[in-house]
């Protein structure tokens, strides 16, 4: 929300608080009159607007915080338990690193050489991959193809296919996945079924919510410890949150 639209939601806030109830539509002279009155005083005390404007985001923050706060901290959340998003590494690791990503975003592509180093040196670590398109109409593509993917490809081989996919040049849209998909072995007809299924689209509706209760708008972005971690924060940071969950 701008600050101009906030400031004239305070304004109709505020005139509204200092109405009286009226039980019949106000005379059309009572109202200007009103009104009249409300901008003059608005007018010579400014700060009702900056200060109304700064509990509204306080407000919004608080509340933005709590929402964030209960999906990190419900075992039983999609965050956690979703059908739809992929996990590579150890399924049993004792140590859980969930990636929000898009596979035309370039922070990821250089993020992922992090993940598979900390794959590599810590054999406990669990990564759950979520198909989080952001950045347009082509990445929504690519996530269907993956989407669909999934259902036949696990683990190891379904990290292969997202290893390529995320790292193919140029931008990556269904032509792209697909041809990837063809590539790891997947049956081309049964992707194409699922490509269209509503599941497909289910599982992405799911990540974006999720996206949108943890505050989550670019790409990449973790979850470590019940914690958000926002951007490609690099190897070391991300080794660090995750030997803290030990």
């Amino acid at each position: 929300m701008t600050k101009l639209s906030v400031g004239r939601a305070a304004l109709v806030a505020l005139a509204l608080a200092a109405a009286p109830p009226a039980r019949a539509e106000m005379p059309a002279a009572q109202r200007a009159e009103f009104e009249s009155v409300v901008k003059d005083y608005l007018m010579k005390n400014p700060e009702i607007l900056r200060d109304a404007l700064i509990e509204l985001q306080r407000r919004e923050k608080a509340s933005e915080a709590a929402a964030r706060k209960k999906v990190l901290e419900d075992d039983s959340s999609p965050l956690y338990t979703s059908a739809f998003h992929a996990v590579v590494g150890n399924p049993k690791g004792k140590t859980t690193i969930i990636e929000f990503f898009d596979y035309n975003c370039g922070y990821c592509k250089r993020a992922l050489d992090d993940l598979v180093k900390l794959m590599k040196s810590d054999p406990e670590v669990r990564v759950v991959l979520k198909d989080f398109p952001v950045l347009g109409p082509r990445s929504v593509e690519a996530a269907l193809v993956a989407q669909a993917v999934k259902k036949q490809l696990k683990g190891e081989k379904f990290f292969d296919f997202h290893q390529k996919l995320l790292l193919g040049k140029g931008q990556i849209g269904k032509a792209q996945a697909v041809a990837a998909a063809k590539d790891a072995g997947v049956n081309m007809d049964q992707l194409g079924k699922d490509m269209e299924g509503a599941e497909a689209r289910a599982g992405i509706e799911e990540t974006m919510q999720l996206g949108d209760q943890l505050g989550i708008s670019g790409t990449p972005a973790y979850v470590v410890n019940r914690d958000v971690v926002v951007g490609a924060v690099g190897f070391d940071e991300l080794k660090t949150r995750a030997s803290a969950t030990k």
